[in-house]
């Protein structure tokens, strides 16, 4: 029977001269916060009902911004609710208002479709969230254009399936109050250059329909969490990043 060394004695096990440094992090208690006063009642029910009682601080922070129309930028660890942190100002707008629409951007079409069964077991009336991707039937494309409030799709489709045809999505556009971009440390090197490009294009699109929407960007704890003022509706996201300046086809 073959048993696993504990990680300290796999450690031991290494040559000398090939660990350079151990570093114990201890561990820290979590601190709540009571719920923002914006977020209504039937929002606070519906994650009570899913286990959570009381945002934690950094939640409540980075919820606060955004809901204040401030793009975001939320560096924290793994599992550590980054996404209940955007789900709070973007399902707030709508249920305050019943046109409001959102996108979320993922870097694959599992995380998007993760994110989907988080948002849909909410069951927020009117919302009616759903995937836009490769895997999409064609005949449930054109329902999800005219009906779904909460699009959750990855920065190919959006720059193949939905940009090229930004007139038919132009109520949607109309209406955006966030977007998301999940995991946007993946985004990097010439691929990071594309969908920085992609993302001007949506900002240019919304703003031919009079939205300026507002971002959010959640993504592993190696920055600082950072903060910056947006003209009405936010972009929910994590930080852009950095690009040529040279054109991309």
């Amino acid at each position: 029977m073959t048993t696993v060394a504990e990680p300290a004695e796999l450690l031991r096990r290494l040559r000398p001269d090939s660990v350079t440094h151990i570093e114990r992090v201890p561990t820290r208690a979590g601190e709540t916060v009571p719920w923002p006063a914006w977020v209504p009642p039937r929002l606070r029910e519906a994650f009570a009902a899913r286990g959570v009682t009381e945002p934690w601080r950094h939640q409540a922070e980075a919820a606060n911004h955004a809901h204040a129309g401030r793009h975001v930028v939320v560096a924290t660890g793994t599992a550590s609710g980054k996404s209940m942190a955007y789900q709070l100002p973007a399902l707030t707008a709508m249920l305050e208002d019943p046109r409001a629409t959102a996108i979320y951007l993922a870097p694959t079409k599992a995380l998007a479709a993760d994110q989907l069964r988080a948002v849909a077991a909410l069951d927020i009336d009117g919302v009616r969230p759903a995937c836009y991707d490769g895997d999409t039937p064609r005949e449930e494309r054109e329902w999800i254009r005219q009906h779904s409030r909460f699009v959750l799709t990855n920065p190919d489709m959006l720059h193949h399936g939905i940009l090229p045809g930004h007139a038919s999505w132009q109520t949607f556009l109309r209406r955006l109050r966030f977007v998301v971009v999940d995991e946007c440390h993946t985004y990097r090197g010439v691929f990071g250059s594309h969908v920085a490009h992609v993302l001007r294009r949506l900002r240019r699109a919304a703003g031919r329909y009079g939205r300026t929407p507002s971002s959010y960007w959640p993504r592993p704890p190696r920055a600082t969490r950072r903060h910056r003022p947006s003209a009405s509706p936010a972009w929910w996201s994590r930080p852009s990043p950095r690009t040529r300046r040279r054109a991309v086809g």
